[in-house]
């Protein structure tokens, strides 16, 4: 049998009312009952329950977070931040898949059961409409990964996903490509309309235009695959700007089943520098999109927000950078 209260109150020779204020936050109670407390749950063995806390404080503890890219292992390092980020402030994680959803308001619902203290929306596909279905029905919520816009008063930490872009295409001309294409996620993402917007601006400064934009179905390896030998059965490149690591990867692939030399004949960048990209297999040049940054302020914030929900919308912007390794041609 558990340990109880009232077990503990006994045993530490005080009020059981002495014994929650022990245990909760914030409380009023003194170092010596405090003490008389701790040992005597020591001795017996117990631990507070987290559903009667949060019957008293109304607050679970619980932290959302909601995301739609999980075939992407970007996103187990993105899952990794955030349970250790929340699990070091005495937190919890509820994790919850929206992949292939189209409505907010039943994401909304769902994570209410819940009673959730606040959620991040870590997403740069989710249009910002789904985080701010959480702010209207009053949990606090960030968009993590979001579009930064001055039209949407929602919390985002993210990147300047446009000037990236442009990165990668000074990056691809100083390397002394020319005729480059780009490959991007899914055409409705934010984040593909962006970089293909930023990979247009970087060709413009240079007098240039685009050998081809494409755009693939998914952020996948087979997508990615897919949408590279599309391009090589209808243009001859000599270099590729992709959106996301794992569609570079596959779009790789596609390049050397058909005997072309990486990066002689063609070069590719990527995006993310998912710890896949430093496999020796693909010693992928990318641009670094600072995961770890992004998702610990996100968590900061979102915990900040718990405290203060009438805190002034926050854009936070982290900036990029290359990372070169092997699959562009030498200066």
């Amino acid at each position: 049998m558990a340990v109880t209260l009232k077990e503990v109150a006994e045993r530490a020779g005080v009020s059981q009312s002495a014994v929650s204020r022990a245990y909760t936050e914030g409380a009023s109670v003194s170092s010596k009952t405090r003490k008389k407390v701790e040992k005597a749950a020591l001795e017996l063995g117990y631990s507070p329950s987290l559903i009667a806390r949060s019957l008293a404080t109304s607050r679970t503890s619980l932290i959302g977070l909601v995301a739609n890219n999980f075939q992407n292992p970007v996103f187990l390092e993105v899952f990794d931040l955030f349970t250790r980020a929340l699990q070091e402030r005495g937190l919890r994680p509820l994790l919850v898949n929206l992949s292939d959803e189209t409505d907010p308001q039943h994401s909304v619902r769902m994570l209410k059961q819940y009673s959730v203290d606040g959620v991040v929306v870590a997403s740069s596909t989710l249009p910002p409409v789904f985080a701010k279905a959480f702010k209207d029905a009053g949990v606090p919520v960030v968009h993590a990964f979001g579009r930064i816009s001055s039209d949407v008063d929602i919390h985002v930490v993210g990147i300047d996903n446009r000037r990236s872009g442009e990165m990668a295409v000074e990056t691809l001309l100083q390397h002394g490509y020319r005729s480059i294409a780009f490959l991007g996620g899914p055409e409705s993402s934010s984040s593909a309309q962006d970089r293909g917007a930023g990979f247009l601006d970087g060709l413009k400064k240079a007098g240039l235009v685009p050998a081809d934009m494409r755009y693939a179905d998914d952020y996948t390896y087979d997508a990615g695959k897919v949408v590279m030998n599309a391009l090589l059965d209808e243009k001859k490149v000599d270099a590729v700007f992709c959106g996301d690591d794992l569609i570079c990867m596959g779009a790789m692939d596609a390049a050397r089943g058909r005997g072309i030399n990486i990066p002689e004949e063609l070069g590719f960048i990527g995006f993310n520098d998912m710890k896949m990209s430093e496999w020796e297999a693909y010693g992928l040049t990318t641009v670094r999109q600072p995961t770890r940054d992004i998702i610990l302020s996100s968590v900061d914030l979102v915990v900040s927000m718990v405290n203060d929900h009438e805190r002034t919308p926050e854009k936070r912007l982290f900036p990029c950078t290359i990372v070169e390794r092997q699959t562009l041609k030498s200066v």
